[in-house]
């Protein structure tokens, strides 16, 4: 008795490169973030000091380019060499993870739209405790500075969180020369101005009247007021990369029934 093999049993070759090709990029682009991330911990010289990535108070925003980068490089590596080797446990595994990964965005989206008055709150004791580490990271002081000029704000609920980093808050015993003063990046862009004057928020606090020279508005309260502003774009993006992740599941499982199929019939 001969056995045929059928037709259609062969891996299909547009799946398994559409497939490497899908994942190549995030290997890429992960094994970038994770250099950069490591390139940024270098120039702080915590590499040649790792107690200090414990050390460290606030929110250092290089833990978030490798964490992305690590998910990336990973996801990229069990998608490329699940492809080429025809390896359904790599394959597996790559369509776990990215179902994992939609899972907890998802969750993410519900559980801050119930919990949004927590949520506020939680990202209101997050800023407060980044602004007490602003001078300890140029990262995280980057960030923050970038956040104040790009919403036109300053600190969290008004610019007298600052009080509570050692520079800026308004205690007499403060030897600081930004003592009771504000980040440059509170302060009102000057039209005469062709160059960033990073002293413009000496001693404004000492002062009465604050609209004049620097945003007094909260940053959460600008962050509040931005999400509907921007709620299509940020649909948009969600929706995007939500339908990349399907596509990429797709193509996995996909693959992994044409690999079965074809041994099936071997």
């Amino acid at each position: 008795m001969h056995y045929y093999r059928s037709a259609n049993a062969e891996v299909n070759c547009c799946y398994k490169y559409l497939m490497f090709s899908y994942n190549i990029l995030f290997w890429l682009a992960g094994a970038g973030f994770i250099a950069i991330g490591f390139w940024a911990w270098s120039e702080k010289g915590m590499l040649s000091d790792l107690t200090q990535v414990t050390r460290s108070q606030g929110f250092d925003p290089v833990w978030l380019v490798l964490i992305v980068g690590g998910v990336s490089f990973i996801l990229g590596f069990a998608g490329c060499v699940g492809a080429l080797r025809e390896n359904i446990c790599l394959l597996k595994f790559f369509s776990g993870l990215i179902c994992f990964i939609l899972f907890l965005e998802l969750l993410a989206a519900v559980l801050a739209f119930v919990f949004k008055d927590s949520l506020k709150e939680w990202n209101y004791d997050f800023f407060l405790a980044n602004i007490k580490a602003y001078r300890d990271d140029i990262d995280l002081q980057n960030v923050i500075d970038s956040l104040q000029r790009l919403n036109f704000c300053c600190g969290a609920r008004d610019p007298n969180d600052w009080d509570l980093n050692v520079y800026f808050n308004c205690t007499k015993s403060n030897p600081s020369r930004e003592r009771c003063g504000v980040p440059f990046s509170c302060c009102l862009p000057d039209p005469a101005d062709n160059v960033v004057n990073t002293q413009c928020g000496y001693d404004v606090r000492e002062t009465k009247d604050w609209s004049t020279s620097i945003y007094t508005k909260g940053c959460i309260s600008a962050l509040e007021e931005w999400l509907p502003r921007n709620f299509y774009i940020v649909a948009g993006v969600f929706i995007g990369i939500s339908l990349l992740q399907m596509v990429g599941i797709f193509l996995a499982r996909a693959l992994m029934t044409d690999i079965m199929q074809s041994r099936f019939y071997d």
